[in-house]
């Protein structure tokens, strides 16, 4: 595991805790959102990269993998 942190989502008027886990492997480079993210979450795979690329910071070539907990809930 390269880093956990927690976050906040909201179901209505509810609020939950959100932890993310993002896990570096050595393998093809990719990038996958895993744990019912929402469409606009899924999309900000690419505005991450293009963000990271443009503060000339090296975009890691390895297998990339984001787990927002828990997997229940969607998170927006």
């Amino acid at each position: 595991m390269l880093a956990k942190l927690d976050s906040s989502g909201i179901f209505g008027l509810d609020a939950f805790k959100v932890e993310v886990e993002v896990f570096l492997t050595k393998s093809l480079p990719s990038f996958h959102i895993v744990g019912l993210p929402d469409k606009a979450v899924n999309e900000s795979k690419e505005r991450v990269r293009a963000g990271i690329s443009s503060s000339e910071f090296h975009f890691p070539l390895e297998r990339i993998t984001v787990n927002l907990a828990p997997a229940d809930l969607k998170k927006e």
